[in-house]
């Protein structure tokens, strides 16, 4: 009767001559109070995993879950909070490309940037965008045109009884922890937000607001801001589908009257939600993780195959043995020494003073670097890959013992978790005290001796790092810089290859923290 009496008021108003806006056909749903239900269906951190991990996720099988809650539902909302790129060694090496055409057959209505999206150069984004059959939303990084990149601040979804805006939001540490290209403007979060929401209540009256973000809820650095914090600063947002922090949530955190979701990672869990919009209103929002561990969506499984049949040519390749598991645990080389750690940089000394004939000091990587462990058992291309995802060059550059001193200050300091913490080549031993002052080093030596002010080392690290990646700036002063060409992963296969014997994992006290935490 409701929807009679609405269509009633219309015709009245047309055969007296007035003319209906949508708006205010839009204004008497709401003051009728008229119900309207959407299921929101989202996903975070994907990585690559083209195929599932440990049974779990998998974009065939992805797709299987979204196709059969689409069967079910007349309106379905399907959203990504950023990171397609950069995991297993199946998508780097087509650059994501079966990512993101099984993207497409999902019919993922909007995806936000994440960081690892400005892994590569501007170019191949710009590529990645084209194949895309949706839209990137984004409202807080501009082209050099002044344009939004992507070419969306955001989209209006319109839904029976309702409408949905919904806008993108990348976090600020892209600048610091990725490689965006320079001519890319990044604009605060929160004033981004509170601009676009504006103009989503007030331009395009729109009924829902949800932000697509790529912030995280957990706070790495001191201007982090995280999706709790723009919750908290932007108050019209009705819902957060976040990512970023990878963070496994059983049920939604609120910030007032904004709900906040994620789906943890990999594509193991879609997030599954349904608002029920009553005259205009988020009147109840209903959401769970859902474990994706169903059968294969044959039209996707297609699509990924010859992928991976390409793919298997050269990344099956055995290239070594493990004599036991090398762990990685919850991102392990970003709290302490690491089997694994030491397994790359020590592969980094031995391919350059041996190969290479080169002569340096020592080497280091960033643990945020290392993605994977290794397991007991044949090595293949493809694990190292997955292990190493990024394509890092290594470098050999020199500093002064005092900036070498001032190096290692500044990495006693790094909190454990952030991805700049580093893992050390054996010429290095290194104490670091967390029990005060944020960090302190209390024992530094290399080669096994104390560090000498006037003395000039040389060291390998990569160029993510020189170029003042997860905060070094001190790197920046390097002088006597040598590009090797050489790409961390393929040094690290080298090694494994020359190595005759089973690679034995090694924790030999080259770093301590006293007081530290676990993940």
């Amino acid at each position: 009767m409701k929807r009679l009496y609405i269509f009633c008021i219309c015709l009245t108003l047309i055969s007296g001559g007035l003319s209906v806006s949508a708006a205010a056909i839009r204004d008497e749903i709401k003051t009728s109070g008229k119900q309207g239900e959407l299921i929101l269906l989202h996903t975070n951190d994907h990585h690559g995993a083209v195929l599932p991990v440990n049974g779990q996720g998998g974009l065939a099988e992805m797709a299987a879950y979204i196709r059969s809650v689409r069967a079910a539902n007349p309106q379905v909302l399907l959203l990504d909070a950023g990171d397609i790129n950069t995991g297993s060694a199946l998508s780097n090496m087509f650059y994501a490309e079966p990512d993101l055409l099984a993207y497409n057959a999902m019919e993922y209505d909007a995806v936000v940037f994440g960081n690892h999206e400005f892994d590569s150069t501007l170019d191949r984004l710009e590529q990645q965008m084209a194949m895309a059959a949706f839209p990137f939303v984004c409202a807080n990084i501009q082209t050099a045109d002044g344009e939004f990149l992507g070419g969306n601040r955001y989209i209006v979804k319109q839904y029976d009884t309702f409408s949905v805006g919904i806008f993108g939001i990348t976090t600020l540490r892209t600048l610091s922890i990725a490689n965006p290209d320079k001519i890319l403007h990044f604009i605060n979060e929160i004033e981004a937000a509170r601009e676009t929401v504006a103009i989503l209540k007030n331009k395009e009256n729109v009924d829902i607001i949800i932000a697509l973000t790529h912030m995280g809820d957990k706070k790495e650095a001191p201007d982090h801001i995280t999706s709790p914090k723009l919750a908290a600063a932007v108050p019209e947002i009705d819902i957060i589908v976040d990512g970023h922090s990878h963070t496994y949530m059983e049920t939604p955190i609120t910030v007032s009257s904004t709900y906040i979701v994620s789906a943890n990672e990999w594509g193991k869990y879609v997030g599954h939600g349904k608002l029920t919009v009553r005259g205009g209103r988020l009147a109840a929002f209903i959401w769970e993780p859902v474990a994706i561990v169903t059968v294969a969506d044959s039209e996707v499984a297609g699509i990924v195959e010859p992928y991976i049949k390409k793919a298997d040519e050269s990344l099956k390749e055995m290239i070594g043995r493990a004599a036991a598991d090398f762990p990685v645990g919850n991102r392990l080389p970003r709290y302490h020494e690491t089997a694994i750690g030491n397994l790359v940089t020590d592969a980094n000394y031995w391919f350059f003073t041996t190969v290479h004939n080169q002569q340096i000091d020592f080497a280091f990587q960033n643990g945020g670097n290392i993605r994977a462990g290794l397991s007991a058992g044949e090595i293949s291309r493809e694990q190292v890959l997955t292990v190493l995802p990024f394509e890092n060059y290594l470098y050999i550059v020199s500093l002064t013992g005092s900036e070498i001193i001032e190096l290692f200050d500044f990495m006693a300091r790094i909190p454990q978790g952030n991805g700049g913490f580093p893992q050390f080549s054996k010429e290095v031993r290194y104490t670091i005290d967390k029990r005060s002052d944020g960090g302190i080093v209390t024992e530094l030596s290399i080669g096994g001796s104390p560090v000498v002010p006037d003395k000039v080392y040389r060291f390998c690290t990569n160029d993510y790092l020189l170029g003042g990646g997860d905060g070094y700036a001190i790197l920046e002063k390097s002088v006597d810089r040598y590009n090797t060409s050489q790409l961390l992963s393929n040094v690290v296969i080298e090694y494994i290859k020359a190595s005759a014997a089973p690679l034995q994992p090694l924790v030999d006290g080259r770093l301590t923290v006293l007081g530290g935490v676990e993940p």
